[in-house]
């Protein structure tokens, strides 16, 4: 039985460097059709994240038996695991891991499903380090499509205590686009047209 090429090291390989681009550059949409062989794009990243240590919470059930199988990541609680699954359309319902002062680096990483990254009715307005434009303060307008607004009054909150906080990274179908903990977003369009 032939292996989906997102198990395999070079497709692997190829996700992570987006992955590092896009948490490198926040706001920058990166295309991972070239490596998906028609797969989700929130799936080739967690096939190119999760390992035996690693853990993964999924509230919103959107992962199958198979796939857990695949991903082997320890199940884990959203107060605890180092990575959450979710369902972007849906408001978050939880409370992820901020990490403490002493390890600020365990502050969970949300990998969100929305309908679109790059195009859609919800703008935000990015500003931060990575975030290139014009004057000192770069800022970068992001379009996204299926992400309920509350995600990012509560990813203000859980990032308020800098440098406690989450990551997230939002994938549709084909794209992926990262805002840390470092990025401010403000939303400039509205979300409900």
């Amino acid at each position: 039985m032939k292996r989906e090429c997102i198990w395999q090291a070079d497709a692997q390989q190829r996700v992570f460097r987006e992955l590092v681009e896009a948490f490198s550059r926040p706001g920058t949409v990166r295309d991972l059709t070239d490596w998906l062989a028609g797969t989700a794009a929130q799936r080739a990243v967690l096939a190119t994240l999760m390992d035996g240590e690693t853990t993964l919470a999924d509230p919103h059930a959107r992962l199958g038996a198979a796939d857990w199988s695949l991903l082997q990541a320890r199940r884990g609680t959203t107060e605890t695991a180092r990575y959450v699954v979710a369902d972007g359309r849906r408001a978050p319902d939880f409370q992820p891991a901020l990490g403490t002062l002493e390890s600020p680096e365990s502050g969970a990483t949300l990998l969100i499903e929305v309908a679109a990254v790059g195009s859609g009715p919800l703008a935000l307005e990015l500003a931060g380090p990575g975030i290139d434009g014009l004057g000192i303060d770069g800022r970068r307008e992001l379009r996204l499509d299926g992400l309920h607004p509350d995600w990012l009054l509560c990813r203000a909150d859980w990032s308020a205590g800098f440098p406690l906080g989450v990551d997230m990274l939002l994938t549709d179908a084909t794209r992926i686009v990262a805002l840390p903990r470092t990025t401010r977003a403000t939303i400039t369009g509205n979300p409900l047209t």
